[in-house]
Formats: C-alpha cells, structure tokens, sequence
C-alpha cells in the first residue's frame, strides 16, 4: 500500500481563511461555507444547531427514559411480524453498533438491510456477516449492476461535480425504505449521532433523485435499470401514507467510537478498516482523495468539529491537524482509475477540469422547499430527521 502523507504542521498553523474570512471560535467552521452565520461571541450556526439538538435529545437516564418509551412502541408495532425494525449495514463501527445497541439493549427484532454498490471492501463485508451470524439477525442486500453503477459515477465525474457519492446515500435510503414496506415495518433505525458526526454543510454537497437522474441522463451513457433512485412519489408514499419514520438511537447514548470499537472486536470479531468512511473503496476514495484534492473540501472537519462542540478535542488540535491534507492511498486512486476505465491522462483532466453545481441540474430542492410545512410536520412525526428537515427546506439561496 502506498500512502501519500502530507508533513506534520507546525503548532501555529491552521488552515487558511478566505480573504476578510471568519472562524467559529468554538469549532473548525470558517466563512467558506455557504450561509454560515456567527453571533457576537464569534460562535457559529452550526455550533448553535449542536447546542440546540443538544437540548432536545437529552443523554443520560432522561434520554434512557426515552429510548425505553420508543422501544416499546416499536415492539407494539411489530406484533406478529418476523421484525420490529431494519437496521441498515455497511460494515463500519456506528451500523454495526446499533445492530448490537437494538438487539441487545433495545430488545428489538431487527432486519439488517444492504445496499451493496459493488464497492465494498473485504474487511467491510467480513464485518457484517461476522456480525449477523453472532447476533443472530437476517440479512437482506440489495445489490445494484456493476456497470451501471460505475456509469453513474462516470456521469458525475464528467459533469465536473462534487456530489459523486449522492447515488450511494440515495440508494441506500431506497432500499431501506422499499425493505420496511416488504415487511411491514414501520421503524428505520440510523445509527447517526450529530454529536460525533456534526451536520455536513449545504454548500458543501447536495442529493436527491431529481439530481441524480438528471446528472445521469445528461452524461451517462447506460440506462439505469437497477439502480433504486428515490423518487419524490414514493418518498412522500413512505413517510406520510405508510408512516416509516426514521429514529436514532444514538442522539440519546454518550455514544464514544474510541470506547466503542474495541468493544465491537472483542465481542463481534469486528476489525477496523483505516479511518472514518473507508470501509468503501470508493467512499475512501471520495473521502480521502477527491473531496480535498479537487474540492477543497476536508471530511475531517465534520466530525472533528463535533468533538470540539462536546468537548471531546480540543480546537488547537483539530486544526493543526487539519492544516495539512489527509493522506491517501495512492494504489486505492489508481484501482479507481482503472475500474472506471479512465487513462491516467483522463483522471487528471477530470481532476482538473471547470467545476460546476448541483445548481445546473434539475432537483427536488424547489420543491422541498415549497413542501416545508410538510416536512415540518415529518420531522415533528419522527419520519425525517431534523437534519433533513434544516437542510433540505432551507433556502439555498
């Protein structure tokens, strides 16, 4: 394995600000985010969602209370089915977590449901039916083409987009969502925690069908026949007629990876695969080389952030650290490269090539926008999360 590592930083670097640019004085956020606002002390929008979210999902015995609550209710709704719940699985630690959490701590019948993009690595796979097989839960995968799978990626790519790993998120929600509706159940369990992940940034990236079938149609060159877009009809189908909602568990647990994954080895024969979102080749590609190498963008400050906003690191650190880029796998780019079929003289054209914007392509957001106070109530229901709910009926302007 070849790894590409930038040099250790000194300690009075950080990243730098665009000209007249500001920094949360609390977190990694900075004015290069689309509407990011900060108040008088110089704090952020994003920290002051944190604290907000903060409030309204206690931890501790009152956030105890409530998971006991919300899993009785599930319980009651899964009388005289096979599950209660569908836990979505991809290998890495916070799926595998809430499978164990749900089981184990929750008492729930869950349903473990993949969707395999073809990318997956060897460890990732080798942790879920290590997984399945000691908690004794089904599995069912949703596994799309190969080739029109890579034909979508290309799309995005030639497109001079950032949003390449949309068709992943998107499908993944899809077959969750068709899996409860197969089986009756009512309850999708995300195993997110806003606390160590954070909240991505709009401006950062964007996704929905709408985008997604557009990008394809105008640069891809394979139709899509297996891929499962989620497509507005049916997602106002499962949330508001078949009543699905979305619940996570975790924005109730002092949820801790560090304590965690050591955990999930000893008890479940997990094994660690390198580092946050590396459990997919392509997400590790996406994460590791091309959002920062093209975009500018650090996938680190998320998380990094949110542990700055719980105090589980410290500020100084996260951006000395992230003051230099994050290292990749320079063998993981070339198999990339050569899966999709690019020369290396074609991969660094694409690299290099005008940028453009989900704002060029037709997508749902107008329309979500125009629905807010219906998305408002699927929030207030539980059948989106908050997250969505700010993110995508917001205004992007």
């Amino acid at each position: 394995m070849s790894i590409a590592l930038a040099p250790t930083p000194s300690p009075a670097e950080a990243p730098p600000l665009p000209e007249g640019g500001q920094r949360c004085t609390r977190c990694c956020y900075d004015s290069s985010i689309r509407n990011i606002t900060f108040d008088a002390q110089g704090m952020c929008s994003y920290c002051a969602l944190h604290d907000e979210m903060d409030r309204q999902y206690p931890v501790g015995a009152e956030g105890r209370a409530i998971l006991e609550r919300t899993a009785d209710k599930i319980r009651r709704e899964g009388r005289g089915k096979p599950y209660d719940a569908i836990v979505g699985v991809s290998g890495g630690c916070d799926s595998t977590f809430m499978l164990k959490f749900a089981t184990q701590e929750l008492g729930l019948r869950v349903l473990a449901v993949h969707f395999d993009n073809t990318w997956n690595s060897t460890v990732a796979t080798e942790n879920i039916h290590r997984a399945l097989e000691t908690l004794h839960i089904d599995l069912q995968t949703f596994v799309v083409d190969n080739e029109e799978y890579d034909d979508l990626y290309r799309a995005f790519l030639s497109a001079g987009l950032p949003d390449i790993e949309a068709p992943t998120d998107i499908g993944l929600a899809t077959v969750l969502y068709r899996a409860a509706e197969q089986h009756g159940i009512r309850t999708i369990l995300e195993g997110h925690s806003f606390r160590t992940e954070g909240v991505s940034p709009l401006g950062w990236l964007y996704m929905d069908a709408a985008y997604i079938a557009d990008v394809h149609r105008k640069h891809g060159t394979l139709p899509m026949k297996t891929y499962p877009n989620l497509w507005m009809k049916d997602f106002i189908r499962w949330t508001a007629v078949r009543g699905i909602q979305k619940v996570r568990p975790l924005y109730h647990v002092d949820y801790r990876k560090r304590e965690v994954m050591p955990m999930l080895e000893r008890e479940l024969g997990w094994q660690w695969y390198g580092g946050h979102h590396l459990e997919n080749r392509f997400t590790a590609f996406y994460h590791s080389y091309f959002l920062p190498q093209r975009w500018g963008i650090d996938g680190r400050s998320l998380g990094w952030s949110a542990g700055c906003r719980t105090g589980e690191m410290q500020r100084d650190d996260a951006l000395r650290q992230l003051a230099s880029p994050p290292p990749f796998d320079a063998t993981l780019v070339a198999m990339v490269r050569k899966r999709l079929g690019y020369s290396a003289a074609e991969f660094e054209r694409l690299m290099a090539m005008e940028k453009h914007s989900w704002r060029e392509y037709r997508t749902y957001k107008p329309t979500f926008e125009r629905m807010r106070p219906f998305w408002w109530l699927m929030y207030k229901l539980g059948r989106v999360p908050k997250s969505f709910y700010v993110k995508f009926t917001g205004s992007s302007r």
